[in-house]
C-alpha cells in the first residue's frame, strides 16, 4: 500500500498540473508525480465525467501499454481513488470552516471590506458546498462559485461585482 504523505504528494501534485498554465510546468508536476509513485509500483491518471475529476491510482503491474489488462487485477482494493473536485471526505468541517473564516477576516483587515464581504461569502460557498479550504478551491470551483453561486447567493454590491476577480486573487495568494 502507498503511505499517506506519497498519497497527499501526488495528490498535490495532480493538482498543480491541472492548475498549470504552462505545458512545461504541467509535464514537470506529472514527472515528478509518476517518480514517487513508481517508487511504490502504482501509476496515475485523471478520470474526468463532465463534473468531476479523479486521480485513479493503480498498481504497474495492471497496465501494458498504457490500459489496465483486466486479468492481471489481483485485488481491486489495491486500487486507490482520490477525488480532486467536490466534497473532500475526510475534512473536518469545523476545522475548515475556522481556517476559512480566519482567511477572510485576514482579507478584510488587510484589504478591506469589499473584499473581505466577498471572502467570506467564498468561505460560505466552499465550506458549505466543498468542507474544504477556500485557498485550496480548483478554477473549476472557483469559476462555479463566479458564474452561479455569488451571483445568486451573495447578494453583491456593484462594487463587489466590479472586483470579484480581485477578491479571489487575495483568497488564492493569502
Amino acid at each position: 500500500m502507498i503511505p499517506d504523505d506519497v498519497l497527499q504528494e501526488a495528490e498535490r501534485l495532480t493538482r498543480l498540473a491541472r492548475e498549470a498554465v504552462d505545458e512545461n510546468e504541467t509535464a514537470a508536476h506529472e514527472r515528478r508525480r509518476a517518480a514517487i509513485l513508481d517508487e511504490h509500483g502504482y501509476t496515475a491518471r485523471v478520470r474526468e465525467d463532465g463534473v468531476s475529476a479523479i486521480l485513479v491510482l493503480h498498481p504497474s503491474e495492471w497496465v501494458e501499454d498504457g490500459v489496465i489488462q483486466p486479468s492481471r487485477i489481483d485485488d481491486i482494493d489495491r486500487g486507490i481513488e482520490l477525488p480532486l473536485e467536490g466534497p473532500a471526505t475526510d475534512a473536518d468541517w469545523e476545522e475548515v470552516e475556522e481556517h476559512n473564516r480566519a482567511l477572510a477576516e485576514e482579507i478584510t483587515a488587510e484589504h478591506g471590506e469589499v473584499h473581505g464581504r466577498t471572502a467570506h461569502a467564498f468561505a460560505d460557498f466552499m465550506g458549505n458546498h466543498y468542507v474544504k479550504p477556500m485557498d485550496e478551491a480548483t478554477p473549476r470551483e472557483r469559476k462555479e462559485f463566479r458564474e452561479d453561486y455569488f451571483p445568486r447567493n451573495a447578494w453583491p454590491t456593484a462594487e463587489q461585482k466590479a472586483k470579484l476577480a480581485e477578491s479571489l486573487s487575495l483568497v488564492v495568494e493569502e
